[in-house]
């Protein structure tokens, strides 16, 4: 594919995410029982055939960078091209984090001066979706657009106002980009996902740098609507980002749904992760699982009903386990019951503990002698 990757995966996690985002970025988030939420961006631009990508992180990056060691589960492993990973640096120039997307791009410009390829593959690190980039580009140069944007419709309302909205006229052009409006006029949100020719984008943010200007959505694309041409590219299939606790909590739990299953993992082109050597799931005597994805190296006693549970977990005898996620290396001690709760990964649960999540999802965080950051 003629064109670079750059995933941002640097952004904190803000309120919304409580105590998981206290531990990792939220593009090292676990998913569907063995991934992680910035492999799926990482498989799409694999299965595009995008050879060179860079993951700039910045946010709470220790997980991250160790999930990323190794460039060979998605393809990156490569003579040509590759997977860089940028962190913030302190320059003779420069001396900041980074301060918003664009100042994240313009930090790391060498990486664009430095590539060949003409276009430039935006995404976030924190969406779950399956995409062949090459339409997305082929699309872009048949508009002869400068900046083409991925969208999709939106029926949920009361979300609009955490992500960005547009109007398109007949043509796909863009006519309107609100950022996280009070009162979207848009029922189109964008998804996140940008191409943009790379000289193009060398120059905007290079005058976005000039005028103290950090934000690509805002200092880029809203700026530059009525000089650029910028189109919507617009996807009927799945799509969510993460971006809170809820986000996270429906979209594990969509893995549970069998049309959801089969489009991401029986589907071709696959969604690749960071393998473990681990054995596979254990059900003793008496174990009761329905309607739940049980990941490598977990032994199961108890009952198991509509959850989502992580590697190296153990559940203890008569446990009880309904609507929930376990996340990695969780200890449950017998006579556990958990419902409507995510359980934060290296705990320990003791036995006869009983955890019910009420009005919302309750996140429980046990921290004792097996607790590891």
């Amino acid at each position: 594919m003629r064109a670079i990757g750059i995933v941002l995966a640097g952004g904190a996690s803000g309120h919304r995410m409580k105590e998981l985002g206290s531990r990792r970025a939220v593009a090292a988030m676990p998913v569907a029982g063995s991934y992680r939420s910035i492999d799926f961006v990482l498989s799409n631009m694999s299965n595009s055939h995008i050879q060179k990508v860079g993951v700039f992180t910045q946010y709470n990056a220790g997980s991250l960078g160790e999930h990323l060691s190794s460039s060979k589960w998605w393809d990156f492993g490569r003579k040509q091209g590759g997977l860089y990973v940028f962190t913030p640096t302190v320059t003779a120039e420069n001396n900041f984090w980074y301060r918003a997307t664009a100042d994240a791009i313009y930090q790391n410009l060498a990486f664009l001066r430095n590539s060949h390829e003409p276009y430039v593959v935006i995404a976030s690190g924190d969406c779950v979706y399956k995409m062949d980039f090459n339409k997305v580009l082929e699309y872009h140069i048949d508009k002869k657009a400068d900046i083409t944007v991925v969208c999709r419709d939106s029926d949920d309302l009361l979300e609009k106002d955490r992500y960005g909205t547009v109007k398109m006229n007949e043509d796909h052009r863009i006519e309107e980009f609100e950022e996280k409006p009070v009162v979207a006029k848009s029922s189109t949100i964008s998804c996140g996902i940008y191409v943009v020719r790379r000289r193009a984008l060398i120059e905007m943010i290079e005058k976005c740098a000039e005028e103290d200007r950090y934000d690509f959505v805002r200092d880029v694309l809203i700026r530059f609507k009525d000089i650029k041409r910028i189109y919507g590219y617009k996807i009927k299939d799945y799509w969510r980002n993460i971006a809170s606790v809820e986000d996270y909590f429906h979209t594990n739990m969509d893995f549970l749904k069998p049309e959801v299953r089969n489009f991401f993992f029986k589907q071709y082109p696959d969604i690749y992760s960071k393998v473990d050597d681990l054995p596979p799931a254990k059900y003793n005597v008496g174990a009761t699982v329905k309607n739940s994805l049980v990941a490598s190296g977990t032994i199961v006693n108890g009952t198991v009903e509509d959850s989502v549970i992580f590697r190296e977990t153990y559940i203890g005898n008569n446990c009880t386990i309904k609507n929930s996620i376990i996340l990695n290396d969780v200890y449950i001690g017998d006579n556990t019951y958990i419902e409507n709760c995510i359980v934060e990964s290296h705990g320990t649960i003791r036995a006869n503990s009983t955890f019910k999540g009420e009005d919302e999802i309750k996140i429980v965080v046990e921290k004792n002698e097996r607790f590891i950051i």
